[in-house]
């Protein structure tokens, strides 16, 4: 596959730090609402505030960190499926990605259109998720700070050529 240049990987790699950033911020958002509507604030504010975020910023957010990382991986000399590491971030990402889209997010806007009827079960599940999360966005941000771990296979380097003799 083609490599980008060095401006290309460049404007990837801001993508991808932007998009992050975002779905961090949202995922907070997220979670101080939900600890906002826990402590009493005004559940026909908070949790239609909610609905709107989850559904506008950060399911959104979520595809394009994925869209991005997956581009960056593909289009960079890291690679897939060479590091651990890489393996490990695409896998969260991945999980989260579809816990988003096929739990939290349609929960979220469930939740906003009860707003004061919902129950307590319901009002737990914007701290929950977003807690959890947010730890493992902050888990992916580890992994991609320190690098830890190594290659998959220690056979993938690529073969240095032999020299002709004479």
């Amino acid at each position: 596959m083609r490599r980008l240049s060095p401006t290309g990987r460049k404007a990837l790699l801001t993508a991808h730090l932007v998009t992050s950033l975002g779905w961090l911020g949202a995922d907070l958002g997220l979670l101080a609402l939900g600890v906002a509507g826990l402590r009493g604030a005004d559940p026909e504010v908070v949790y239609p505030a909610a609905a709107l975020l989850a559904t506008w910023l950060f399911a959104p957010l979520s595809v394009a960190v994925w869209l991005v990382g997956v581009a960056s991986a593909l289009l960079t000399p890291w690679g897939l499926l060479r590091w651990r590491w890489v393996l490990v971030k695409f896998a969260l990402t991945t999980v989260m990605l579809g816990l988003v889209l096929l739990l939290l997010t349609p929960r979220i806007r469930h939740l906003g259109a009860l707003a004061g009827a919902a129950d307590a079960h319901l009002r737990v599940d914007l701290v929950v998720p977003p807690a959890v999360s947010t730890t493992l966005l902050l888990v992916a941000t580890v992994l991609s700070t320190w690098k830890p771990w190594g290659r998959l296979r220690a056979g993938a380097r690529r073969p240095v050529p032999a020299r002709r003799a004479g």
